[in-house]
């Protein structure tokens, strides 16, 4: 039985590849949190002092009005595996976390804060446990990123090998050094774009935020983006940390559904339980009209750019290399979604 640590097991994705984990059975789970213990599991060693590094799945950089924060996690019950306490910002609070791990999935990240905290978490920190994962002789270990790191620009079936890296945020600089250090150290790393599902708490909330803000569309909402559901790149990132190493054709990968989304079909969704929003057909704004209406309001207009502008990362090869089924499609996906997320929307 393999014994699979996952970091940021409280939050948002950690939450969720810890259900997944459990689902599958036959591994044992040892779960790293900072603060928040994962539900139903069983506590070992004490917490650490200093902030508490988010454990939210990637996204746009903190600032572009729909990105990822200190999300929550979706009530993972895992009873009877092994909790850890410890602290990114703390190395001395890693040591021994990785003793007898044969897979390590690093899904906790600050998202957010000071450029010190992101560098002390992220970056350091990641560092500081890949150490320990080489020191313990953890077989595998897998990270997930954000596509963020690549900053602004259009992306169309976009491959890893033909980007360039060019965060735009402490938030987003700070994780490409985490890429750099789990790379270094013979790990793996997953890029999504834009996650949805239970416990997310940035980017459907954002994007319900834009919507009501401005009277129409923006430039007709005809850009595509990469999306995929948090129990999807759950099964990811299990899939990675267990997969052969000959079944592996690449160290970093995009991690989304394989077909891309119109931003038009996403904001119709979202639109539809976010409540009471300007009818779209009232009027098409141009881009710069958009981000002075949403200044005018108080809402970040850095996000406009992720829905006017293409954000397609072409994911097929993690799911031919995983031998992994993508789940149902978006608008499939969503709608087993939306009462919970009508449900969070009520005080948006």
């Amino acid at each position: 039985m393999p014994t699979i640590m996952i970091t940021g097991a409280a939050g948002f994705i950690g939450g969720h590849v810890a259900r997944e984990a459990e689902r599958r059975g036959g591994l044992s789970l040892r779960l790293m949190s900072h603060r928040r213990p994962p539900a139903g599991a069983a506590a070992a060693g004490p917490a650490t002092a200093g902030p508490d590094p988010a454990t939210a799945g990637p996204g746009p950089s903190p600032g572009s009005g729909f990105g990822h924060g200190h999300g929550h996690g979706p009530g993972a019950v895992v009873p009877g595996h092994r909790t850890v306490r410890a602290d990114l910002s703390d190395p001395g609070s890693l040591r021994g976390v990785c003793e007898g791990v044969d897979v390590l999935l690093h899904c906790a990240s600050q998202i957010g804060g000071t450029p010190e905290a992101n560098e002390a978490v992220n970056a350091r920190g990641t560092a500081a446990l890949m150490a320990e994962a080489r020191r313990a002789g953890v077989s595998r270990v897998v990270y997930l990123s954000t596509a963020s790191v690549y900053g602004r620009g259009a992306f169309r079936a976009a491959r890893p090998e033909d980007l360039v890296r060019n965060p735009g945020s402490p938030t987003s600089g700070s994780r490409a050094h985490a890429e750099d250090a789990v790379l270094a150290a013979g790990g793996v790393v997953l890029r999504p774009h834009l996650v949805l599902g239970d416990g997310d708490r940035w980017v459907v909330p954002g994007l319900a935020r834009i919507l009501r803000a401005l009277p129409g569309t923006v430039e007709g909402w005809a850009a595509r983006t990469s999306v995929i559901t948090a129990q999807d790149l759950a099964r990811l990132l299990l899939g990675a940390g267990l997969a052969p190493a000959g079944d592996l054709t690449a160290s970093v990968y995009h991690a989304a559904h394989p077909v891309p989304v119109t931003v038009r079909t996403l904001l119709g969704a979202v639109a539809a339980v976010a409540g009471p929003a300007a009818d779209p057909a009232a009027e098409d704004l141009t881009a710069v009209h958009a981000r002075e209406l949403l200044a005018a309001r108080g809402i970040a207009a850095q996000g406009l750019d992720m829905l006017t502008s293409d954000h397609w990362f072409d994911s097929d090869p993690v799911w031919r290399d995983l031998r992994c089924t993508p789940g149902p499609d978006f608008e499939a996906a969503f709608k087993e979604l939306a009462e919970g997320y009508r449900r969070a929307l009520l005080d948006i």
